[in-house]
């Protein structure tokens, strides 16, 4: 197992490039097999989780190539697709919940394992099961499995309980292929839904509405393959923001898009980050005194749950009173143990955060619980006086490209070693 080592306290410059967003490339390359024709995802970030879905499509007989050098993914269906992915791999990955709408489209059933993931807290997949049921699905769960049959789906009316991602974007999915007009309400407005939205419109889709909470899908009788290049990664874009306020430092960010890091933005201004926008570049300023900020996580264009982590880094190194409320996951505040190891001052009741800043946090060994808590970690031990070494890295590379090469290029004294 790698661990990663980081001397703290080096101000940061230069620029760093922005990858792809891995939750917009998963659902991409799930939608995929909706068409029996070859697919072409440009730029994918490589990362874990996209070696883990390409083998878990593999196991389908869906021909995957993935040209680690240059980012490209190369997805042929070929007509061979089957029903029941490999259970093993499908449990390493939340994303594998959503082959269940595309596969249901394209061959009238399908067998799942129940997937798994990040251990942030409880992610039901019941709001999938009830749109697909609504388009016609007769859906059994038992045994740690799901299965599910069709005669053929058809469009209705669907309202979701909560604006959940992964709901949206596999009932968008199913719908594509299902007869009739298909109408989800309460859908989840994230950028990433939008892109998958473009992607299968690209493929010949007809779907009106994404990034609104009402999307409408016209079903069509076949989709074609295409070109397509992701969007850019706004979580990864919004970590490195944090990287330039927590080490007071003026660094240049390319490969973002500014409407979909609004709430990020605007979360940092009212901090005192001082930000330039150029084009899809944004520059930012650290260097001034930050002021803490009260921070509660919402749904899509709400503060991101995926941000919330960095955010408390950030707060626990700015003088003053800071309050985060977590609405999303109940077990995403398992990097505060972490922190306090550095030094962080952070009392926790439910799902609300009290940080107090401290003047400095300090080098400590620390482990990843999860991606993000990984994420935050990192940026801690950049403010860090002294040397950090933060372990379970595993998790950190499920979300992020070469991070410590990233963050070499800005100057930042780390370094990746195995563990003994």
């Amino acid at each position: 197992m790698d661990k990663i080592i980081i001397n703290g306290q080096k101000s940061l410059s230069g620029e760093v490039n922005i990858s792809t967003a891995k939750n917009a490339v998963l659902p991409i390359m799930v939608a995929s097999i909706l068409t029996d024709d070859e697919v072409i995802i440009n730029k994918a970030p490589m990362l874990e989780d996209v070696y883990v879905l390409g083998k878990i499509l593999r196991s389908l007989n869906v021909d995957v190539i993935i040209d680690k050098e240059t980012g490209k993914i190369l997805i042929d269906n070929n007509y061979n697709m089957g029903i029941e992915a490999n259970g093993n791999l499908v449990r390493k990955m939340r994303a594998s919940s959503l082959l269940m709408g595309p596969i249901l489209a394209k061959k009238g059933r399908f067998r799942i394992s129940l997937p798994g993931g990040c251990n942030i807290g409880t992610r039901p997949i019941d709001l999938h099961l009830k749109g697909l049921t609504a388009l016609g699905a007769d859906i059994n769960i038992g045994h740690g499995y799901v299965e599910a049959r069709t005669k053929g789906l058809i469009g209705s009316k669907i309202y979701l309980d909560y604006p959940s991602v992964g709901a949206t974007e596999n009932i968008m999915m199913a719908s594509v292929l299902a007869k009739g007009d298909t109408i989800i309400e309460n859908a989840a407005e994230e950028p990433e839904i939008e892109d998958l939205a473009d992607f299968l419109i690209a493929m010949g889709a007809k779907i009106y509405g994404a990034g609104t909470d009402r999307i409408i899908v016209s079903g069509v009788n076949y989709l074609t393959g295409v070109e397509y290049t992701p969007i850019y990664d706004r979580i990864e874009a919004g970590t490195f923001m944090i990287a330039a306020a927590i080490t007071h430092s003026k660094i240049k960010i390319n490969g973002i898009n500014e409407s979909n890091l609004k709430p990020v933005i605007a979360k940092l201004a009212e901090a005192g980050v001082m930000m330039e926008i150029e084009g899809e570049s944004i520059i930012v300023d650290g260097r001034d005194t930050l002021l803490p900020v009260d921070i509660k996580t919402l749904p899509y264009p709400g503060f991101p749950t995926d941000m919330q982590s960095q955010m408390m880094s950030l707060l626990s190194t700015i003088k003053g009173t800071s309050i985060i409320t977590e609405t999303i996951f109940e077990n995403r505040f398992m990097c505060v143990a972490e922190l306090k190891r550095m030094g962080s001052n952070i009392k926790i009741e439910g799902r609300t955060a009290t940080i107090q800043g401290v003047e400095n946090l300090t080098g400590a060994e620390v482990r990843a619980t999860d991606l993000r808590a990984g994420a935050a970690l990192i940026l801690a031990a950049l403010a860090a006086k002294g040397e950090s070494v933060i372990s379970g890295v595993k998790h950190i590379d499920r979300g992020y490209v070469e991070i410590e090469k990233k963050l070499q290029g800005l100057g930042v004294d780390i370094r990746r070693e195995m563990e003994s």
